[in-house]
């Protein structure tokens, strides 16, 4: 097993959902069916006749609900794997107490069913009288519809034998390798249906646009581990909703750059190569010089110089562009140079707004130079930090 997977098996738990609801199905026979005069049905290895329903499928309604729930939840900060869902190691508690929440409300609507199953079996009875006989010879007992209700679930860590086949240990790295594919294709499906409701065709948007956003963002930084492209699509986000008024309906450019994020995460790909192009032009860091460096004058020929001991000041390195043109942050994401698709459009808002934002840098840099160019200033380095005025109030 890779140093990689092992890293990512640490870091995760797998938790799966065990819901089993009963269908209210039985096959349809032949014996069923009340056919014409000369009318013949084609053979099974033709056609299957299909189902039939003993009760109003409405009746279930509620455990395929709270089903698809406990998946939601799981889904929220994990993603798909091996069955169940790979969830970071420090959000399993939450998601822990969350299933049990479900777990509950589950053995309740059980036991409501349960409690009108007769009267439900009656009642669709009543309403197909002339396909009475075949629902009641279908039905079954209560006995037996409560073994088919059940919900559980189970968090386990993920790990391998000691002895191993190498054949085996392969087939989990490939399951542990396509995590992070997984979980872009997750994000993509949200951020589809986020344009396709709510933002597609919008002048203004209410906040509630900025939850799918939020969450989106939430499961890449909890997930960022899987992939190294994560942590630079997690900052644009954040630049994103940090630039976003904290009252009123969502309007004019800033709506343009929801919609051009959300179009950017829909594309798997181009989510992984806008990472990747974010990375390689990042500066190299450059280290401080030490503050208590000492420099000794050696002794000269001519006279005995006294060792004079001057403490220099910090030496801070400041690595300038060649160029302000970031538009090459973005190279690599359109492998031809046809008629822009919208796709390509949600991009250059991207790359219009990093553009302003450079140039608008630069002119304050040139306008400080001229003020400054008079006397020395003594450069110190500080923390930079940026104030979260995000609403942390998202979730549905």
């Amino acid at each position: 097993m890779s140093h990689e997977t092992q890293i990512i098996l640490d870091r995760v738990v797998l938790v799966k959902v065990d819901a089993n609801i009963y269908g209210a199905r039985k096959k349809l026979k032949k014996e069923d069916l009340v056919l014409a005069d000369g009318s013949i049905l084609p053979p099974e290895d033709l056609a299957s006749l299909g189902s039939k329903r003993l009760l109003d499928p409405d009746k279930l309604t509620v455990f395929n609900r709270l089903k698809k729930e406990a998946e939601r939840i799981c889904l929220r900060v994990g993603t798909r794997f091996l069955g169940g869902f790979a969830v970071p190691i420090e959000s399993a508690a939450s998601i822990t107490a969350e299933l049990e929440r479900i777990a509950l409300d589950f053995a309740a609507a059980k036991t409501e069913f349960i409690a009108g199953y007769d009267a439900a079996v009656t009642d669709w009875v009543v309403r197909h009288p002339e396909f009475a006989g075949i629902i009641e010879q279908a039905v079954d007992s209560v006995e037996f519809v409560s073994t088919r209700l059940s919900f559980d679930f189970l968090v386990v860590s993920v790990g391998l034998p000691e002895s191993l086949p190498p054949a085996d240990v392969a087939r989990l790295d490939s399951k542990i390798g396509s995590l992070s594919e997984q979980m872009f294709y997750e994000i993509s499906v949200e951020a589809n249906q986020l344009i396709e409701q709510s933002l597609l065709g919008k002048e203004q948007v209410t906040r509630n646009a900025l939850r799918p956003i939020r969450r989106m963002r939430d499961k890449l930084d909890g997930l960022g581990f899987l992939d190294y492209r994560v942590a630079p699509v997690v900052s644009t986000i954040d630049d994103l909703l940090a630039r976003i008024p904290t009252k009123g309906a969502i309007e004019g450019s800033i709506l343009q750059e929801i919609l051009a994020t959300a179009m950017l995460l829909s594309d798997p790909d181009k989510t992984r190569r806008h990472g990747e192009g974010l990375l390689g032009t990042q500066p190299p860091v450059v280290e401080e010089a030490d503050v208590d460096e000492i420099i000794e004058h050696v002794e000269t020929p001519a006279a005995t110089v006294p060792v004079v001991k001057t403490a220099l000041p910090p030496v801070i390195a400041e690595t300038v562009p060649d160029s302000t043109d970031y538009n090459d942050l973005f190279d690599g994401i359109f492998d031809d140079e046809l008629e822009p698709t919208p796709d390509d459009w949600a991009l250059e808002v991207l790359l219009d707004k990093s553009q302003t934002n450079l140039e608008t840098g630069n002119d304050a840099d040139q306008a400080n130079d001229s003020e400054n160019a008079a006397e020395p200033a003594t450069v110190t380095a500080e923390d930079d930090e940026e104030a979260d005025d995000s609403d942390q109030d998202y979730w549905f």
